[in-house]
């Protein structure tokens, strides 16, 4: 793995973290978690996990971003009203940071070796899904589908 894009990568994620916690308009927020979502999957890329990094493009930055987009545009609120800094989303924030911190430096499994496995490519893992998993497959289209669908009629306008 190379140092110096892993560094890159890692400051601007972190950078794009930041501002998407800080910044203060809902949207400029948003695409700056767009931001985070592609390096995390950069991150992925570097340590040769294709399709998690594939995965994360397609499911975070495709429909989740997506969704948080349109949930702001869609969604009616005050824009001239300023709550101020949120110091309880604060605290709880660095409690929840300390514990994981905690938790990841006290585990024994990280001196644990992983064992060896066989590569797993994105083509054995498409035939997997095409082949044993269609069935599921397609049930979980059509049930995203008719949620589409659903979220289009909650959406809609009546015409008058």
């Amino acid at each position: 793995m190379n140092s110096a894009a892993l560094i890159i990568i890692a400051v601007f994620t972190l950078a794009a973290a930041l501002a998407a916690a800080t910044l203060r308009k809902l949207m400029h927020a948003a695409l700056s978690l767009v931001v985070v979502f592609v390096g995390i999957a950069a991150l992925f890329f570097l340590l040769g996990a294709e399709f998690v990094g594939l995965a994360l493009v397609f499911i975070y930055v495709g429909a989740v971003a997506v969704l948080v987009v349109f949930t702001i545009l869609l969604t009616p609120r005050d824009v001239g009203k300023d709550r101020g800094f949120n110091w309880g989303g604060a605290i709880v924030a660095v409690a929840v940071f300390g514990g994981l911190t905690w938790s990841i430096l006290n585990t024994q499994s990280l001196a644990v070796v992983a064992p060896h496995m066989p590569a797993l490519t994105v083509k054995q893992i498409g035939k997997t899904l095409m082949t044993i998993y269609v069935w599921p497959l397609q049930c979980v289209g059509l049930l995203l589908t008719a949620a589409l669908i659903g979220a289009l009629i909650l959406v809609m306008e009546e015409k008058r």
